[in-house]
């Protein structure tokens, strides 16, 4: 197989990554940095209003998959429940809040966050021949910095990240953009995921071919479908890619 150009998936791919989205301390934090912004909201009442204002935007969506805005939710709750003294607040730092309590309840999800073994020099090697990508589901606000912060964003162009689309994947327009973006063929394209459903069947619909990274998290059956290699170790990689 001739092949041009390898796109990722990151988190359970390429990054070992757990989140607790749920916690009690993510919304007793951000209920405590509100009040400092004239509005008061119990822990309770602030994972309530962030979890419906979620479902009301999936809901409100004509796409198949949609994909949630985390800082329209935190910019809602805000515009809901602002009083005087909020609307009083310096209008720059009115804006940037729901960017700010977007990274904020991330960061105190996150329990842990690294790499996968071997994938840095996995990378570094095929960086040498192909142009490689990331299609991804995820938020804009905290997508980029993770791959920063595993000092993996340099290896990437493009970087596709779903929230800055309103859909995720397994929608095959997400593979294409990349696909449009490297200007290359599907049909001599790898994709790399670890989710049997939005990885390697929607890579698959897309008409790429397909490498299932066997890991610790995600789908790994969905309406038979078969991906072209499945692997457990990165540098099966170099072999797949010819290298």
């Amino acid at each position: 197989m001739q092949i041009e150009a390898i796109a990722f998936d990151v988190n359970g791919t390429l990054v070992d990554i757990r989140t607790e989205d749920e916690m009690e301390s993510i919304f007793r934090a951000t209920g405590h940095f509100l009040t400092y912004q004239g509005i008061t909201l119990r822990r309770h009442e602030l994972r309530h209003l962030y979890f419906q204002a979620m479902e009301e935007q999936q809901i409100s969506s004509d796409e198949k998959y949609p994909e949630f805005d985390a800082v329209a939710i935190w910019r809602k709750i805000i515009d809901d429940h602002q009083t005087d003294f909020t609307r009083g607040l310096d209008q720059s730092k009115l804006e940037q809040m729901p960017l700010f309590l977007a990274e904020m309840t991330r960061g105190i999800s996150r329990r842990r966050l690294r790499l996968y073994p071997h994938v840095r020099e996995v990378l570094t090697k095929l960086r040498e021949t192909f142009p490689l990508a990331v299609v991804t589901d995820a938020q804009s606000t905290w997508a980029r910095g993770e791959l920063n912060k595993v000092d993996l964003l340099r290896y990437f162009d493009p970087i596709i990240v779903s929230g800055d689309y309103g859909f995720r994947k397994p929608d095959p327009r997400l593979f294409r953009i990349a696909l449009d973006r490297m200007n290359v063929s599907a049909e001599r394209t790898i994709y790399v995921g670890n989710d049997m459903h939005r990885d390697i069947y929607g890579a698959r619909e897309a008409g790429m071919k397909t490498v299932m990274f066997d890991s610790n998290q995600g789908t790994k059956e969905h309406l038979g479908c078969v991906p072209d290699y499945t692997i457990t170790d990165h540098r099966e990689l170099l072999h797949i890619a010819g290298q």
